[in-house]
């Protein structure tokens, strides 16, 4: 976590706030995470040389940062705000990270094209887990996610995959932005 520079990530306004233990806005109704649910997110994740992680939600790109930097894994990331992702991939470019791979999209339906992912992590919080996901999780493979109603406190859990079951661990209460998915076109 002290490889990346979260002064990087947040706006210029809130820079000397970038090394406070807390979220902070990063512009289009978005927040960077506090460092220390960062930490905890991507501690459940249990990164092993090798995977393969899926994140949705790039946002301003730390907790990407945080996940590339590891160097365990090839990261795939998600954002549904152009702007977003464009600011994240300079970002990251500018730091030199490799094996990350962004593209713009609703991270509801994550990114099929690349799956199965050892690990999901979400960091806006959907009101049920997607089904997507867990279908794109691989055997084994680990879902971090907030999830609840709209702005309000979520339920942090951590899934994992065994075969067709899935085990859920309710890890801590938490409050994130919710998780932007379109509404599906009315039929009528």
């Amino acid at each position: 976590m002290q490889a990346v520079p979260r002064e990087r990530f947040v706006l210029p306004a809130d820079q000397a706030f970038a090394q406070a233990d807390c979220a902070l806005p990063i512009g289009y109704g978005q927040t960077i995470s506090q460092p220390s649910l960062v930490a905890r997110m991507t501690e459940l994740l249990a990164l092993r040389p090798g995977d393969k992680v899926l994140e949705i939600g790039t946002g301003s790109g730390y907790q990407t940062a945080i996940l590339a930097q590891l160097g365990y894994a090839d990261v795939y990331s998600v954002e549904i705000i152009p702007e977003l992702a464009q600011a994240a991939a300079e970002r990251l470019r500018a730091l030199g990270l490799t094996g990350v791979h962004l593209k713009v999209g609703d991270g509801y339906f994550g990114w099929d094209e690349h799956a199965p992912y050892d690990a999901i992590i979400v960091t806006a919080a959907p009101e049920r887990v997607p089904q997507p996901l867990l279908d794109q999780l691989a055997d084994g493979g680990r879902l971090v996610v907030p999830v609840g109603p709209r702005f309000a406190y979520q339920s942090l859990r951590l899934i994992v995959r065994h075969g067709a079951s899935f085990t859920v661990t309710n890890v801590v209460d938490v409050a994130f932005v919710p998780l932007i998915h379109p509404p599906e076109p009315d039929p009528d």
